[in-house]
């Protein structure tokens, strides 16, 4: 293949490209940083598709990618990082909600913290400790209504999110 090649070729193709290198380091290297396009649901991109060509939530997901790879790469020197993410599905279709939310709790099972800004109920549902703020939006917004797993934000009544679950 030639560099014109790679970057006609979506993140797909070059992953299974570069799979029939086992032994190389840099393939290696390379199918791990791919990897997480796919991960992500960003495999169908090019690799020379100009950035300011792609969708908002697949911006926002490419910037995902990179703090997943600048992670990987510091893991075995810094530890554990603490990864903060604003309403990360906006924008996303469900089986692209359903692909961010493997990688958030891929992130938790590597020792990594993660907190979340986010209305999406399924991935409320998802989250091991909800701090739910409200009562309302706005100036009317910003006190602690309840915390605790999404089980028990469900079963509070002053809770919009809890309320919410409920449904």
């Amino acid at each position: 293949w030639s560099i014109a090649d790679l970057l006609e070729a979506t993140a797909y193709e070059v992953i299974e490209f570069l799979d029939d290198f086992p032994e190389s380091r840099s393939a290696a290297k390379a199918l791990a940083k791919l990897q997480l396009l796919s991960d992500v649901g960003l495999g169908y991109l090019r690799l020379g598709q100009p950035v300011n060509t792609l969708s908002g939530g697949e911006s926002q997901r490419l910037k995902l990618v990179r703090s997943l790879a600048e992670a990987q790469g510091k893991r075995a020197v810094t530890g554990p990082t603490l990864f903060l993410f604003d309403e990360p599905t906006t924008g996303l279709h469900f089986d692209d909600v359903r692909l961010l939310s493997k990688v958030l709790h891929r992130l938790v099972d590597e020792g990594h913290s993660v907190v979340v800004v986010e209305h999406n109920l399924d991935l409320i549902r998802q989250a091991d400790w909800v701090i739910d703020l409200g009562p309302d939006a706005g100036d009317e917004g910003g006190q602690l209504v309840a915390e605790g797993p999404p089980e028990v934000i469900a079963c509070n009544r002053r809770s919009q999110t809890g309320k919410a679950l409920r449904a």
